[in-house]
């Protein structure tokens, strides 16, 4: 019996900026009233990454408020990103683990007398 060949994978990864809220046990530094998570997340489209993003982020005790989508690498090279070799990297462990990866995170704070 002879090995099939392996097709090639539909899944792509996707850069998602996901807002969230507070929640308890989020583990938000205090005094952070939500944040800002650029995540690299793999899926057949933007609609399962986003999915599957919301789904991850919700059993690690985040609050999901909302999710914006930049697309795939070759999407954001269209529309003139600039994408250094870390990011590169971590897209890449994303598409390979099936995964996804939280990049960066960005507290929010309430500004003194607003």
């Amino acid at each position: 019996m002879t090995d099939k060949p392996k097709k090639p994978s539909r899944q792509q990864v996707y850069t998602l900026l996901v807002e969230v809220g507070r929640k308890d046990g989020d583990g938000l530094p205090k005094g952070a009233t939500g944040a800002a998570l650029m995540c690299f997340a793999s899926g057949v489209d933007e609609a399962e990454a986003v999915r599957e993003t919301v789904a991850i982020l919700k059993q690690a005790d985040t609050a999901p408020l909302d999710v914006t989508g930049y697309g795939t690498l070759d999407e954001r090279l269209e529309q003139g990103h600039e994408i250094g070799e870390e990011e590169r990297a971590l897209m890449t462990r994303a598409l390979e683990e099936n995964a996804v990866i939280v990049a960066q995170m960005t507290p929010f704070f309430d500004k003194p007398g607003s």
